[in-house]
């Protein structure tokens, strides 16, 4: 029997996420969890920050910011980039090959980074109707009415502008 594509996809998906989750359950820390990985991670940091800002604060326009975000949205996000579950073109090819140990130590490392918020003049009308909408849609119910994101969600908090325009827009 031939397994679809997208199948195999999520099986090695699942089969990742059970390995983040026993590490989590054993007490394990990403780092001794991914040994000589979390060691990479740094290396591997350092080009991320060509994009996402050496900091993990992008001053790329359209690019995330990944300072702050939490490690578990993080993990799931990467693997689903990895295995072109979730396709971004700027991503194509950045991660192929990375090892679940790496993307738990990148994820890690990314998590434990300072947020701020995002410099330069504020749009207080926009500020306004942002709030308004959040508000109507209960985006706190998932992001937390911090907007700090939870486990498996982002962090909207801090986040560029021009970025979640961009992911709002696609949600329509």
């Amino acid at each position: 029997m031939t397994v679809p594509r997208a199948w195999a996809a999520a099986l090695r998906v699942a089969a990742s996420l059970t390995l983040f989750g026993a590490a989590a359950a054993s007490g394990q820390t990403p780092a001794a969890a991914g040994g000589a990985a979390a060691a990479a991670a740094p290396a591997r940091a350092a080009q991320c920050g060509a994009c996402h800002g050496v900091d993990g604060h992008s001053t790329l326009a359209l690019g995330p910011s990944l300072a702050g975000q939490p490690r578990v949205f993080l993990e799931n996000t990467l693997i689903m980039i990895r295995e072109d579950l979730r396709p971004i073109a700027a991503m194509k090819g950045q991660i192929d090959g990375v090892g679940d140990a790496e993307i738990v130590a990148l994820a890690d490392h990314y998590s434990r980074l300072p947020t701020r918020a995002e410099a330069g003049p504020r749009d207080e009308a926009a500020l306004r109707r942002g709030e308004a909408l959040a508000s109507r849609n209960l985006c706190g119910t998932c992001h937390l009415p911090s907007y700090a994101g939870q486990p498996q969600m982002p962090r909207l908090a801090g986040q560029r502008q021009d970025y979640l325009a961009h992911c709002f827009a696609q949600l329509r």
